[in-house]
C-alpha cells in the first residue's frame, strides 16, 4: 500500500511541477512580490496534495528575517505554504534541472558556502527582498538534522541581516505521524533528510507516508540582541538559543496539550484511496 501511494502521488506532484512551472513561464512574474505569492500558492497546494497537515503556533513575521532549525528539504515547502517568504538556499540547488530553475523564478537567493565572502555578496539579494517587505527565511545550521540536536549556528548570514537593521525573529518546526506508518518507520530517517542519503529515494518513501503532520511555531517578537554587530558570534549562540526555546515549548506542549490558538492548513487527497 505505500508503494502504492508513492507511486500515485509521485505522479501527482510531477503533474503540479508542470502546472506550476507552465503558470511561471507563461506568466513570468516580474516583482518579488509575485514570485513570493507563487511559490506560496504553489507549497500550499502541494502540502494539501499530498496529505501534509500543517500546524501553526503563532504568526509568520510581516518584516525581516526569520531563521530556524533545519530537517528536512520539506521545510522550505512548510514555510512557503504558511505565507510568502524569499528562501536563502545553497548556490547548489541552482544547478538541479527544473527545480532549480523553478527556485531560481520564485526569488530564491544563492549562498556559496564554503566560499570566503559568500554571506556578503548574499547580501545584495537579501536586502533587495527585505526592503520589499518580504520576510527572508534561512536556517544558521548549514544543513539538516534528525531533530535529535540543533547545531551550531553560522554567523555569517546572520550578520548581514543585523548589520542593516532587520529584526530576527525565531521558528521552530518539527514533524510527526498521527497515523501508523509500520513498525519500521521513524521521523527522524522517513521524513527528516540528512547525512548522505540520496534524495530521490527518500522522498519517493516519504510520498508512501500517511498522517504526516508539521507543526511551526514562530516567537512571539523578535530576538533582542545583547551584543554589537563587533560580536556576531554571540548573536549567533543567541539566535540558537531562541530557537532551541521553541522546540522546547514544542516538547512541552506535546506532553501538556494546552489551548494555544493554532491555525491549521488541513491536508486533502481528493481520491479517497490513499488513506
Amino acid at each position: 500500500m505505500n508503494f502504492f501511494r508513492s507511486v500515485v502521488r509521485s505522479v501527482r506532484l510531477v503533474g503540479m511541477f508542470i502546472v506550476a512551472g507552465t503558470e511561471l513561464a507563461v506568466k513570468r512574474p516580474a516583482t518579488r512580490e509575485q514570485r513570493a505569492d507563487w511559490l506560496h500558492r504553489f507549497c500550499a497546494r502541494a502540502m494539501q496534495g499530498l496529505g501534509v497537515e500543517v500546524t501553526v503556533v503563532g504568526h509568520f513575521p510581516k518584516r525581516g528575517a526569520l531563521i530556524s532549525n533545519h530537517l528536512s528539504y520539506l521545510d522550505i515547502v512548510v514555510f512557503a505554504a504558511v505565507h510568502p517568504c524569499v528562501f536563502v538556499s545553497k548556490e547548489e540547488i541552482r544547478k538541479w534541472p527544473v527545480v532549480g530553475w523553478m527556485t531560481t523564478m520564485s526569488g530564491t537567493v544563492y549562498v556559496a558556502r564554503g566560499h570566503g565572502g559568500s554571506a556578503m555578496k548574499a547580501r545584495a539579494g537579501m536586502q533587495a527582498a527585505l526592503d520589499a517587505g518580504l520576510p527572508v527565511v534561512f536556517f544558521p545550521e548549514g544543513t539538516t538534522t534528525n531533530g535529535g540536536h540543533l547545531l551550531k549556528f553560522r554567523s555569517g548570514l546572520l550578520a548581514q541581516v543585523l548589520e542593516g537593521g532587520s529584526p530576527v525573529t525565531a521558528a521552530h518546526v518539527r514533524y510527526s505521524c498521527v497515523l501508523d506508518n509500520g513498525p519500521d518507520f521513524s521521523v527522524g530517517d522517513d521524513i527528516c533528510y540528512w547525512g548522505d542519503r540520496n534524495m530521490l529515494s527518500h522522498v519517493f518513501k516519504f510520498l508512501g507516508l500517511r498522517g504526516v503532520r508539521a507543526e511551526v511555531q514562530f516567537a512571539d517578537a523578535p530576538i533582542e540582541f545583547s551584543s554589537d554587530l563587533l560580536h556576531r558570534k554571540i548573536a549567533a549562540v543567541e539566535a540558537r538559543e531562541a530557537v532551541a526555546a521553541l522546540g522546547e515549548m514544542a516538547r512541552w506542549r506535546e506532553r501538556f496539550p494546552s489551548s494555544v490558538p493554532t491555525q491549521v492548513l488541513p491536508a486533502s487527497e481528493p481520491d479517497g484511496i490513499l488513506d
